[in-house]
């Protein structure tokens, strides 16, 4: 039986050439030997399995040739490699150094290549700056590490650092297509792009990856064989889920995430690779950020035409829904739970239940239209909404014109107040679009309804009555931003009052609906609005500096200035 040779191993480069995703720095290497600028101390760091120790060993075998030796000949009597990780004491450095001042016998350099140099203890670091500053001639010391902060700066002011960067999803596939073309393996184009994704930037994780799926699959390397053997979630899988959220179908929602889960797949990556698809998705948005998708040709398609049908909105949101959820699923104790609430939000971000009907949703959209004209009449005819006109009890026009002001929706200022609705819960949202639709439903012609003209001093009699109402009732901070200022009427029907704060304006706007109800109803004239706006000047004038408080309050007293003199005391 031959023996078998992982490809980390079989194709490791010979050649500066050979290196993969690394042309700056071999590019910088090769010059620096022509021009015999090499440095005598070099630190080479990075991630794991993108060339450091290789690179080392290219340079150590090319700074001895001089063009008369064999082509095979690899100058192992010249190339010292020390595992840092297992001798990291004074003792292994001091042997190290007392090597070093032997020179070669063939070749020109001795190259000491110490792998994990941040392993080393700090006394070691210590006993080795002298000689690393200051080698023999024929001494070259390349230091490799994946943790360069580890090291002290003593070490990093006396090398030259080249920092090794990750290797990219495209260079690693190319290099994977290339290795399986050696190897006779037939490999499609998406199972190489996520045996480079699972490698997350490491070369010799994908070969080592490769071997294995190779073993697996045989000769044929599918997408399908490639996410079994991985147990990673195929992109196919995140379409589906997105397809169900579109259309806002819950419960087959959560019957595929329990299949999922029944295979054996983590919530955790689930969810975290759900925000990745919509990322995705949303990159595919502009023909700018295209570039961004890391996927191959045939899922590149897909990731198109989905992107087609979703919307900006439902792509930002569902990422920082997404991304809630994966925050706190290591703090949750019911983490399958998390997921599935998570799923029905994102699935909830389209859904109307106004405007959709019932098939395939938990909650069925009549069941939100009866209990919206409930909610604000509190009456019923039997089982037909209140609003509703049937033949047999549709008035007359000349009774609906006589009745119109009593059909008018009357809002109960004070029994909303006693339900405590929040102006910032969904209960208020809710509650104000129960009052539009009642408000659209009872209304039969708008242009027939009152419109009395009345006077500016009439209007301001009313609204100080609705404030004193809102006061009695102790509802202190909206009747304190209502008597800031002093309404106008800007023309007819519009009434302008301006408000020093953005946060007093958001509190009026929450409880405009019963004020403008109680304003018509008064005034008999029901095509008023109500126009509010924010006056900076003014709000200036409510934002008084320590200092300025002082002289207000001294100015009312001036016995306040005194008492600050004889105690001495300081704003």
């Amino acid at each position: 039986m031959e023996h078998f040779v992982v490809s980390a191993r079989k194709y490791r480069p010979q050649t500066f050439d050979d290196v993969v995703g690394q042309q700056a720095i071999t590019k910088t290497l090769l010059n620096a030997i022509e021009s015999n600028h090499l440095a005598q101390a070099l630190l080479f760091c990075g991630p794991r399995g993108v060339g450091k120790t290789t690179c080392a060993r290219i340079l150590a075998k090319k700074i001895n040739q001089d063009g008369t030796e064999n082509p095979d000949e690899d100058f192992a009597f010249n190339i010292f490699e020390l595992d840092a990780a297992s001798n990291n004491s004074v003792d292994d450095i001091r042997n190290l150094i007392d090597q070093v001042r032997i020179p070669p016998q063939i070749g020109k350099y001795k190259v000491y290549i110490i792998d994990e140099v941040h392993m080393l203890s700090q006394s070691a670091f210590n006993a080795f700056l002298k000689t690393l500053e200051e080698p023999p001639k024929h001494a070259i010391f390349i230091l490799a590490t994946t943790e360069k902060h580890k090291i002290i700066p003593t070490i990093l002011s006396r090398c030259q650092i080249f920092d090794f960067k990750r290797i990219t999803v495209k260079d690693a596939k190319e290099y994977l297509k290339h290795i399986a073309d050696n190897q006779g393996v037939t490999a499609e184009d998406d199972a190489l792009h996520i045996i480079a994704q699972k490698a997350d930037g490491a070369l010799r994780d994908a070969l080592s990856i490769f071997d294995r799926v190779v073993s697996f699959a045989g000769k044929n390397l599918s997408r399908q064989a490639v996410t079994e053997n991985l147990n990673v979630l195929d992109y196919d899988i995140y379409f589906n889920i997105t397809s169900l959220l579109l259309v806002n179908n819950i419960p087959q929602l959560l019957l595929t995430f329990n299949e999922i889960i029944s295979k054996g797949f983590d919530g955790h990556h689930f969810i975290t690779g759900l925000a990745s698809h919509f990322r995705d998705l949303l990159v595919c948005k502009n023909p700018d950020t295209i570039q961004l998708l890391e996927v191959g040709e045939d899922a590149r398609q897909k990731y198109h035409e989905q992107s087609r049908q979703t919307s900006m909105e439902f792509l930002m949101r569902g990422i920082e829904m997404a991304n809630e959820c994966d925050l706190k699923y290591k703090s949750s104790k019911n983490q399958r739970l998390l997921i599935e609430l998570c799923l029905m939000q994102l699935a909830s971000i389209n859904f109307d239940g106004e405007k959709k009907n019932d098939l395939g949703h938990i909650l069925p959209a009549s069941l939100f239209k009866e209990n919206t004209k409930e909610s604000l009449t509190g009456k019923t005819n039997g089982n037909i909404p209140s609003g509703e006109k049937t033949e047999e009890n549709k008035p007359s026009l000349e009774n609906e014109k006589k009745n119109q002001n009593s059909e008018i929706p009357k809002i109960n200022i004070k029994a909303i107040n006693e339900r405590g609705i929040s102006g910032l819960s969904l209960s208020s949202i809710q509650a104000k679009k129960e009052y539009e639709k009642n408000k659209s439903d009872v209304a039969i012609d708008e242009a027939n309804l009152p419109k009395e003209e009345f006077t500016e001093e009439t209007m301001i009699e009313v609204w100080n009555e609705y404030v004193k109402i809102i006061d009695e009732e102790g509802r202190k901070i909206l009747s304190s931003a209502l008597h800031t200022d002093i309404p106008k009427l800007k023309n007819k029907n519009t009434i302008w009052i301006e408000l020093p704060n953005d946060t007093m304006k958001k509190e009026v706007e929450r409880d405009q609906y019963p004020l403008m109800e109680f304003l018509k109803k008064k005034l008999n004239n029901y095509h008023i609005s109500l126009l509010i706006t924010v006056n900076e000047a003014t709000e200036q004038k409510y934002a008084f500096t320590p200092q300025e408080k002082y002289e207000k309050l001294r100015e009312m007293n001036p016995l306040i200035e005194k008492l600050r003199k004889d105690f001495d005391l300081e704003l």
